[in-house]
């Protein structure tokens, strides 16, 4: 199981590049993929999810380009988009029923799998109702059902836990960690505690280019040393976030409690933090807008 790009791109009209010289070499496993809005990583996983072609280089599956010859990767793919909709007047079990059959599950194997996914999504109580009276969370359970349809061993999911509560996003964090060991899973997610929960290795994308690739231990000794803690008065705020790289912040009555990453100690009473993967995410994100290689 093997998926391979090599100088990915993609060119939209006007000359604007959502993708450009993208180059990865997965196995099983969970990646984690993490960007700013506008970053390209929904155009990263069009193209590999056959929905759009690339402009320029290539992704292959098991050696096959899948551009040229998607039929290969799409029999083994599950995907769910960011935009993923449903026909509000058929319920779970019909719209599953009719998605299995476009991918050719059908019969009591369709129906067997349909009832062990609305069961693992939490929807067997509600499996009757129309989804059109569903919630957004409900919806998205339901996206998540249909992207395990055919137990894929490639699985592409664009933020799946938009809209679930809690409780789900931690069922479904500890899923995709178990899809993991032996499959491709491609996460992308701005819930940063999603990607630390299942991803064995992280992408960092910005402006259409990969900035970084690696597996969380590796990204967090990057801000080793790194992320301080200080109190500054409310005045003083702007300042600090002009000068320095703020993760976080929390008021308090003696002040702004400051989260800062950098190299330097932002001033005499701070004190060093444990690093989290956020820090570093936005660590990378500063070094690549400053042109230094992350």
């Amino acid at each position: 199981m093997h998926l391979h790009m090599e100088n990915l791109g993609k060119r939209y009209k006007g000359d604007i590049w959502g993708l450009r010289n993208f180059s990865l070499d997965l196995g099983p496993g969970v990646l984690g993929l993490v960007g700013p809005n506008g970053a390209g990583k929904s155009t990263l996983m069009r193209m590999l999810a056959t929905v759009t072609k690339p402009t320029e280089g290539s992704a292959t599956w098991n050696g096959t380009d899948i551009a040229r010859s998607p039929n290969p990767v799409r029999t083994v793919l599950g995907y769910l988009p960011q935009d993923f909709g449903v026909y509000p007047h058929l319920n779970a079990v019909e719209f599953l029923t009719y998605l299995g059959a476009a991918r050719g599950i059908v019969g009591r194997d369709a129906r067997r799998r349909i009832l062990q996914l609305l069961e693992l999504v939490n929807l067997t109580e509600t499996r009757k109702r129309p989804l059109g009276s569903f919630s957004g969370g409900m919806k998205q359970r339901v996206g998540i059902a249909q992207a395990l349809l055919n137990d894929p061993g490639l699985l592409i999911v664009d933020e799946p836990t938009a809209g679930l509560d809690p409780e789900e996003r931690v069922r479904f964090r500890g899923l995709l960690a178990e899809l993991g060991g032996d499959r491709i899973v491609i996460l992308s997610s701005h819930v940063i505690s999603d990607i630390e929960a299942a991803a064995t290795s992280i992408v960092i994308v910005n402006q259409g280019r990969l900035v970084t690739w690696a597996q969380p231990e590796e990204l967090l000794r990057t801000v080793e040393d790194k992320v301080w803690e200080t109190t500054v008065a409310s005045s003083d705020l702007t300042v600090m976030k002009q000068r320095y790289l703020i993760s976080n912040t929390t008021r308090t009555s003696e002040g702004v409690r400051v989260r800062v990453v950098d190299d330097r100690m932002p001033d005499s009473g701070a004190h060093r933090l444990t690093p989290t993967l956020e820090d570093a995410y936005l660590y990378a994100l500063r070094e690549s807008r400053n042109g230094v290689a992350a």
